[in-house]
This record gives C-alpha cells, sequence and structure tokens, in this order.
C-alpha cells in the first residue's frame, strides 16, 4: 500500500477512507485510548484563535478539530475541508460545519485569507509533504499560523516492542472487528513507520517559509503536534 504513489495512491486513501468513515472516530477514541481528544484540544489551543479570526481545518474528516475549534473561539470562522466526501456527510450529522471539497495539494483558497490552519493526521496521507506545505503556506495571512497533528516515526526504544505489537497486531485485528477492513488499519502502521521524522517534518516547514517552527512528541514519540508561523 505504502508504495503507491501520485494519483493511484491518492485514489488509495480516498476509497480507504470512504469505507471507513462511519467507525472513523470510534476507532481513533480506542486505538489512542481516547488521547486523541486531549491532542485535538491541543492543536487549537496552539493555533491562538481569536474572535472573528479565519480557520481552515484542512483533512478534516468528520470535523472533529473543526467543531474543538469552535468550542474554544464560538465566533471563528471556521471552514472544515477534505477530499472524501464520505468522511464529511458522516460528521456533517454530528451538526453543521462549513464543509469545503479541497485537495491539500491544490487548495481551492485565495492567498492569504486564512489567520490559522490545523490538520490532524492529513500529512502522512498526501503523495506530497512539501507541496502540502507550500499551499497552506499560501493560504496563511502574513503571521498565520500552521499547526500539524499526525504521526512520526518513533525513535528505538525500550517500548519499540510494544509499540510494534500494538501498531501491526492490535490495531489490525481490532479495525478489522469494528469496520470489517483489515486493510485499512494495516495502512496506518505502515504509513507511520514509512512517514518523516518529527525532526524532517520540521526542517521542511521552514523550506515552505514558515517561522518559529517547533514541536511536541507524544504517546510514547509515535505522535507529534508541529507548530509555525508565517
Amino acid at each position: 500500500m505504502t508504495q503507491l504513489t501520485g494519483n493511484e495512491r491518492a485514489r488509495y486513501v480516498q476509497s480507504m477512507f470512504t469505507k471507513i468513515a462511519h467507525r472513523y472516530d470510534l476507532m481513533n477514541r480506542l486505538m489512542t485510548g481516547g488521547q486523541d481528544i486531549r491532542w485535538r484540544k491541543e492543536v487549537i489551543h496552539r493555533a491562538r484563535l481569536i474572535p472573528n479570526a479565519s480557520l481552515l481545518d484542512l483533512g478534516t474528516g468528520t470535523g472533529d478539530l473543526a467543531r474543538e475549534a469552535l468550542t474554544q473561539e464560538p465566533k471563528a470562522k471556521v471552514t472544515a475541508a477534505d477530499f472524501t466526501i464520505e468522511m464529511m456527510r458522516v460528521g456533517n450529522k454530528n451538526g453543521n460545519l462549513q464543509w469545503s471539497a479541497a485537495d491539500a495539494l491544490n487548495l481551492p483558497f485565495k492567498d492569504q485569507i486564512f489567520d490559522a490552519i490545523v490538520s490532524g493526521f492529513l500529512m502522512r496521507n498526501v503523495t506530497d509533504i512539501q507541496q502540502a506545505l507550500n499551499e497552506q503556506y499560501r493560504a496563511l495571512k502574513p503571521g498565520g499560523r500552521i499547526v500539524i497533528l499526525d504521526t512520526t516515526r518513533p525513535k528505538k526504544n525500550i517500548l519499540s516492542p510494544f509499540i510494534w505489537i500494538h501498531m501491526h497486531l492490535v490495531i489490525p485485528t481490532l479495525g478489522g472487528l469494528l469496520t470489517g477492513v483489515n486493510e485499512a488499519y494495516r495502512y496506518l502502521p505502515e504509513t507511520t513507520e514509512g512517514f518523516v521524522t518529527a525532526e524532517d517534518m520540521a526542517e521542511r516547514m521552514a523550506k515552505a517559509g514558515f517561522k518559529n517552527v517547533n514541536f511536541q512528541r507524544l504517546m510514547f514519540g509515535t505522535i507529534a503536534i508541529h507548530w509555525g508561523e508565517r
């Protein structure tokens, strides 16, 4: 699966998320022990929203980050964007948001219109990380903030064998039982292990033009939150 590239990989990812859309949120809670809720709160906190700030939740899925943004700042102007329509349809049942179909590599938004852009578990699925970062930089206002929540390749440590078991055995088994789509939950550990390190992501953000880039590792080094400014 991870050997797929370009349009072929994009179609695969879109098809996969369409199949698991109805169980996506439940699986996130189970896979992370509910920690993903806390991570999303931290992402929005780092976006530093003020009243009437414009926020893009890119790769929104069912809209968890977008809804958290409105919880923290009810007067924010939030756009929830994704390229998998079924994910947004599922999310729309949980409350109305301003939805937009969008490809992260070619955003359908004008230059410099958002005060903040956030994403949750988007970047490991895009076919061109640098282009996705360039597009987010383009759409941000000067001084605007980017915050990225995603998996990251963990460093080897004493917990590595247990992390491997959780990712390669527990998650695929649980995902298969709940969704009937085993392949989707084999994709997760493959993309995590094949994804860039937290340090590499920070370097790519700086290359795109972002300043004051930093990151925090979470969940035994398998998750990272990155942030920066235009």
